[in-house]
Parts: C-alpha cells; sequence; structure tokens
C-alpha cells in the first residue's frame, strides 16, 4: 500500500457507484456484515454518547453507528467521502463531519470521545498513520473511552535480514503495520489493548487484525486476549448463507420501521447493549 496522499488519490477517485457495499458482498450484503461480524465484536461499548468513526468511505458503517450515540464524529482524508456523507446522512443533526490529512485529529476536542471505530479501512495505513491516530486517541478519549480498528498485520510478515515482505499481499494491504506494534503504541499513548483477533482476509495468512483498546484505568480494563482466526471467512460464508436463506441479500426488501435513536447512558451503563433492552422486553412483568 501506498503513502497518504496515494490513499487521498486512491480513493478520491475510485468508483464509489455502489457506496462500498461491494466489499460486503461475502456476507450477502452490509446489513448481515453488521449483524453477524462487526456489531458482535462491539456491542461491549454501545450505545455510547459520543462516538468518533475514522475513515467511514461513503458511510457504509456509519448508517449503523449513528443510532448507537447521542453524538457522531466522522473524520475522513478524502473529500469526497465526507461530501458523500454529508448527502447520505442530511436529515441526521447529530452527526459532524471533518475532512484531515489522513492521520490528525486536532479537529475533536481532547476528552471528548467514548468510543472510536475505524472498519475496513486503516487496512491501507501504514504504521506511522496508526501509531499517529492511537498517539492523539490517548488524549481525545474520555477515562472510559475504548476503541475498535480494524488494521493490517502484514508488517509481521517480513524477513528479518531483508526487511521483504515474505507473504503474498493481494488485497492492497499495508506492509509495515503489525498487531504487536499496536500493543506497543497503545502503551506509549496510555491505553490499554484489550485484545487482538488475528484474521485470515481472503487467504490463509493472518493478514488483517482487529484491535480493541481502553484508557488505562477505565472500566473496560482485563489482561490483553489475543485470538488468531485463520477461518475467519468461514463466518463470512456462514453469513451469506444465513441471508440467502431468510432474504437479507437484497432479494426481498426490508421493513424499515422508523425509530428514534437510543439515548446514551454514559460509559459506565453501555456495554448493556441492545441484547440488554432485549431482554427487558422480553422478561415477564413482576
Amino acid at each position: 500500500m501506498g503513502t497518504i496522499a496515494e490513499n487521498q488519490d486512491a480513493w478520491g477517485h475510485y468508483d464509489w457507484s455502489k457506496g462500498g457495499d461491494e466489499w460486503s458482498h461475502c456476507w450477502g450484503g452490509t446489513e448481515s456484515l453488521w449483524w453477524t461480524t462487526l456489531f458482535p465484536r462491539v456491542r461491549r461499548f454501545v450505545p455510547a454518547p459520543r462516538i468518533l468513526e475514522i475513515a467511514p468511505g461513503f458511510g457504509r458503517i456509519t448508517q449503523y453507528l449513528k443510532g448507537l450515540c447521542d453524538e457522531l464524529i466522522v473524520v475522513d482524508l478524502t473529500e469526497r467521502c465526507i461530501a458523500a456523507c454529508r448527502e447520505r446522512f442530511a436529515g441526521e443533526s447529530h452527526i459532524s463531519y471533518h475532512v484531515n490529512d489522513g492521520r490528525s485529529l486536532d479537529a475533536i476536542a481532547d476528552g471528548s470521545i467514548d468510543f472510536v471505530f475505524s472498519y475496513d479501512s486503516l487496512v491501507h495505513a501504514e504504521t506511522d498513520v496508526i501509531e499517529a491516530y492511537l498517539a492523539q486517541l490517548g488524549r481525545k478519549l474520555r477515562p472510559d473511552g475504548a476503541g475498535f480498528f480494524h488494521h493490517g498485520n502484514l508488517g509481521s510478515f517480513r524477513d528479518a535480514a531483508s526487511g521483504a515482505l515474505t507473504v503474498a499481499n493481494p488485497h492492497w494491504r499495508a506492509e509495515s503495520t503489525a498487531a504487536a506494534d499496536v500493543v506497543r503504541y497503545c502503551e506509549v499513548a496510555g491505553l490499554v489493548c484489550l485484545s487482538q483477533e488475528l484474521v485470515a482476509w481472503g487467504g490463509d495468512v493472518l493478514n488483517d487484525c482487529f484491535s480493541t483498546f481502553t484508557v488505562r484505568g477505565s472500566v473496560y480494563e482485563r489482561s490483553y486476549q489475543r485470538f488468531e482466526n485463520p477461518r475467519f471467512m468461514d463466518e463470512a460464508a456462514r453469513a451469506l448463507e444465513l441471508a440467502r436463506t431468510y432474504g437479507l441479500d437484497g432479494a426481498i426488501p426490508l421493513r424499515r420501521d422508523p425509530a428514534p435513536r437510543p439515548v446514551a447512558r454514559g460509559p459506565a451503563s453501555a456495554p448493556r447493549g441492545l441484547f440488554a433492552r432485549l431482554r427487558e422486553l422480553v422478561s415477564p412483568s413482576s
């Protein structure tokens, strides 16, 4: 993968006619991707009062995050992506938008973010960008703030002597980012890496990583967990079959009932999430 400037050029001129949903086809669509893969991995942290999404693209996941907060801030290095998000979510008064330089969070107030999220974008960011974002998030997150980053891991597959990559890179991943480095960047920033799930994206190499992190001393802090998941795409294949079976792949229109945004209750109670509210609804009254 290239520099920040090359990323800016690539996504500024990309054919966004499908809004990024083409990257969800392995799951049977973006709705299936969100509910089967992403939401289970972040539900401990949402809803949250103020969410920051880094590199939203055309709002593929933004459409779900916006209903899990009182305020959503989206930051992208591509003006075209921010313009598309503004247009797509024009009716949402609780979303603010910022174009950055590919590594700066200067537009975000210190101590203001409860949850930061980035999916399917930072895999193209080299390790210096990941380090820069985490260094700033050490200041931007609230005392119980937390985050989820989907980033690359190809930096773990370099020859010690030559520095050359020892595996193929068919998915245009950043080649310098390694999961172990992200743990170190968190420590330097005053954050704690809670977990890392190393996944094989489109092959048998653990080329990607899902990292969750929090502020040191927060209610979320616990011992570090590491999980190697070489069969991650089996999860996508299963989701695709379910989506096809139950008409969630676009073959049958989804019913859209208007629903108010949930009122975020603050980080201490945020982990209750959707499942807790559902249990309240189905539990017999006393």
